[in-house]
């Protein structure tokens, strides 16, 4: 009735990926003082509730960049793995045998990658990003994995927006939290760049209004490409949600190391991460299973699922204990989960 856990709150990411970038943020932060780190972090995020100018990158150095990583690397991580599963799970045959990350920084995503398809171990990957002393983390962390498909990676600079130009044929592209970085015409130049190059297009944004508004314009554009929706849309219809009424968005949870904790300044062993999403495709995609779109509403006897479904749009299921099995599934389904 449902997918595997791994995309729902509570859950989390699997556990050898996600705890081999905790440790490799621990090595990389070795000798930074938390309290500077906290600030530098303080800094930078009200930098970037401003606006991003894409030729002036806010982070300066390398402190800056690995205080940065420790607090925005493990979420992101979890959110773009979370969008990737749930691509994995529509096509579980699909393999990337090309990965280019756009405005990747430090690498998150390429992690993600290597979480949700571990194979080829050769397979080409490359970084672009404007700010070369995040490239220079990356590639830091990237060679402290011990996985050689982060090893082998390419990190280049590169200008992100209007004239960015992506290698043809590339099987798989990820944009993951850069479009609110860039102006308007920036960010469809940059989409229309990567559904022209790529056989398949993955993109995170923030679980906000805002941040969904983007993926939605995005997934038109995709679209109009000639793309299909693999995730998390159950269709390639117009979103059924009615403008400035309500937003679609997941979470991803995301468990703190004590470094982790003391950079956010946060008590709590984990936090959620809101994020939405899109998932395209050049290839067939199978027909569409209904996906969860809020946590499901467990009342006595029965589960409330709210659900975004192939044919009829929104529409909430009242699964009741007298439907056995059918209830029991219900029970154990999660925010974001498919559910046939």
């Amino acid at each position: 009735m449902h997918s595997p856990q791994s995309a729902r709150p509570g859950t989390g990411t699997p556990p050898d990926r996600a705890d081999a970038l905790r440790s490799a943020l621990a090595r990389l932060l070795d000798g930074l003082p938390p309290r500077q780190a906290a600030q530098a972090v303080e800094r930078l995020i009200a930098n970037y509730r401003g606006s991003t100018p894409t030729d002036a990158p806010v982070l300066r150095d390398r402190s800056d960049v690995a205080a940065y990583a420790a607090y925005r690397m493990p979420a992101t991580f979890g959110a773009v793995t979370a969008a990737l599963t749930a691509f994995r799970e529509r096509l579980p045959d699909w393999t990337p045998a090309h990965h280019v990350d756009v405005g990747g920084g430090t690498g998150a995503a390429v992690w993600a990658v290597a979480e949700v398809w571990p194979g080829p171990h050769d397979r080409p990957t490359t970084v672009l990003d404007w700010a070369e002393p995040a490239l220079a983390v990356g590639r830091e962390l990237a060679a402290d994995s011990g996985l050689p498909v982060l090893r082998s990676a390419t990190w280049r600079r590169a200008a992100i927006g209007d004239g960015l130009a992506l290698p043809d044929g590339t099987d798989l592209v990820t944009v993951s939290y850069v479009l609110k970085e860039l102006a308007e015409d920036g960010r469809r130049a940059l989409v229309d760049e990567a559904a022209r190059a790529a056989r398949a297009v993955v993109l995170v944004e923030p679980g906000t209004p805002d941040g969904y508004a983007r993926i939605i314009a995005a997934r038109d554009r995709l679209l109009a490409a000639g793309l299909r929706v693999v995730a998390p849309c159950p269709h390639n219809d117009a979103c059924p949600i009615e403008p400035g009424t309500d937003w679609c968005h997941f979470a991803a949870r995301v468990g703190r190391s004590s470094l982790h904790r003391q950079v956010k300044r946060g008590s709590l062993p984990y936090e959620d991460e809101k994020f939405s999403y899109v998932a395209a495709v050049r290839d067939s995609v199978p027909g569409g299973v209904a996906r969860v779109v809020r946590r499901p509403q467990l009342r006595k006897g029965q589960v409330l699922l709210d659900l975004c479904t192939p044919d009829e749009g929104l529409r909430r299921a009242t699964v009741t204990k007298r439907q056995g099995p059918v209830y029991r599934a219900a029970r154990d389904a999660g925010w974001g989960d498919t559910w046939s």
